[in-house]
């Protein structure tokens, strides 16, 4: 898929923009090529876009966005392209508030090839949104969550009155948001989350793990004491916000994307694949949780078989609904 391709799925049939509406785009100084093109279709479609660019670097701990929180008010479509997500950020939740439809499009791939080449994001976002309601039917009247998985998972979660929702692109709708990752999503108990975790997919930005190995959650907060490589990446990756909080989780997400694959090549597409959950650690505020910190990112494990209270809803990475 070239990028002009992507760009249409995005504008047209995700955002659903309209001639004459105002879009604020940010974006950062790597993804210049994709903000062109972006302003190229704006441009020929009688659209009005508004682009601001942000160091790649203070992106993920939101502040930046929180500066912005004024303009964006402004806007009728924000769409979020830098190389991380801000989609938890309190900033996004005020837009949201007052009508904005926002959009997480996270371009970064580790490749060097842009998000909107990737032919994942062509999914079919019905397909999808079917899925995801029959899961949230089941989850939303259930207050406990247990996980396992044949690599010797066995989680323990709680969403004692939260509720959750699912991603698929689209945010057409006044007041939206989404995420280019199709996923359905909950925003956990933040001090909730007890037991083992076998990590065998992918460590969110840092890309696939090459050897599983576990991690453990008590209360809520993640104890990796494993000696291997990817498991000193991860450590050394959590201290480097300087911020208790991030080692707390936040969020419990389902992959619907069939067209995904865990990869490594971008962490949006691993935590949208079929088959695969994951743990979001940190900020999970804008997904209707209470956790603030100075980021997010996903522990991504395959093959779960997940239970709703006692229903069980995954059968080893396969809907049984």
């Amino acid at each position: 898929m070239d990028i002009e391709t992507g760009i249409g799925i995005v504008m047209n049939h995700w955002v659903k923009v309209q001639p004459e509406e105002l879009i604020h785009l940010i974006t950062d100084e790597t993804h210049m090529a994709e903000a062109e093109a972006m302003e190229r279709w704006a441009t020929s479609h009688g659209a009005i876009l508004k682009t601001t660019m942000v160091p790649s670097a203070l992106v993920q701990n939101g502040d930046i966005l929180e500066n912005l929180a004024h303009q964006l008010s402004f806007a009728d479509v924000i769409i979020g392209a830098t190389d991380y997500s801000f989609i938890t950020t309190d900033a996004v939740r005020q837009a949201t508030a007052k009508g904005a439809r926002f959009l997480s499009l996270p371009l970064s791939c580790t490749d060097g090839s842009s998000l909107l080449e990737q032919d994942f994001i062509a999914m079919d976002t019905r397909w999808t949104a079917h899925a995801a309601k029959g899961l949230l039917r089941r989850f939303n009247r259930c207050s406990s969550i247990r996980v396992v998985s044949p690599a010797g998972t066995d989680l323990h979660l709680s969403k004692k009155g939260r509720k959750g929702t699912f991603f698929n692109g689209i945010a057409g709708k006044k007041g939206t948001l989404s995420s280019a990752s199709f996923e359905c999503c909950i925003p956990i108990v933040e001090t909730a989350t007890n037991g083992e975790l076998w990590l065998d997919a992918s460590l969110g930005y840092l890309g696939s793990i090459r050897h599983p190995f576990p991690v453990t959650f008590r209360e809520g907060r993640l104890l990796c004491t494993d000696q291997s490589p990817d498991a000193l990446r991860l450590r050394e990756y959590i201290e480097s916000f300087h911020d208790s909080m991030m080692w707390f989780s936040g969020e419990f997400g389902i992959g619907l994307n069939t067209l995904a694959r865990c990869r490594g090549l971008s962490y949006i597409e691993d935590e949208s694949a079929y088959g695969t959950f994951h743990i979001g650690m940190g900020r999970n505020l804008a997904l209707g949780g209470q956790q603030n910190a100075a980021g997010h990112f996903d522990l991504i494990a395959y093959r779960p078989t997940i239970y709703a209270d006692d229903t069980l809803l995954m059968l080893e990475g396969r809907l049984l609904i």
